[in-house]
């Protein structure tokens, strides 16, 4: 089961935190500058999978973007990782070539995008053009 996501940047900056549990908000800034402390320090080299406490971290890095996933032990690494690059390709899709600057100033759309792919903790769609189909029908009734 997912617990959380974050999207930080390479200054450890969070851009994006979306949590699957109940968590003090006090402990939500120390869990999240301990894991991003935790993935910013490791190398390229190095596997994208860490133990952290009561999780296992999956992340992975996107130019100056990190999105870092926390899961149960019982988790498939290979499937959150591959979960992660399905919501990168997503969000790319919709902003054609996302950035930063798109995360910053579209939250609302990256949340109707996650929750499109993830609810309470578990996947349950990957299909891209079933994920954007609300966003785009929103979109198509601001315009009109």
């Amino acid at each position: 089961m997912i617990k959380f996501l974050l999207m930080v940047n390479k200054q450890g900056q969070t851009r994006l935190s979306k949590y699957y549990e109940a968590v003090d908000l006090g402990k939500r800034a120390a869990l999240e500058a301990d894991v991003v402390r935790g993935c910013l320090a490791r190398r390229k080299e190095e596997c994208s999978f860490v133990e952290y406490k009561d999780y296992k971290l999956v992340y992975r890095q996107y130019a100056a973007l990190f999105i870092v996933v926390g899961v149960t032990e019982n988790e498939n690494e290979l499937s959150i990782y591959e979960l992660v690059h399905n919501f990168v390709e997503v969000l790319d899709k919709y902003f054609s070539r996302v950035s930063e600057l798109d995360i910053m100033f579209n939250l609302d759309k990256v949340h109707i995008i996650l929750d499109e792919m993830i609810l309470n903790g578990h996947i349950v769609e990957t299909n891209k053009n079933r994920i954007l189909a609300p966003l785009l029908a929103l979109d198509k009734m601001t315009e009109s």
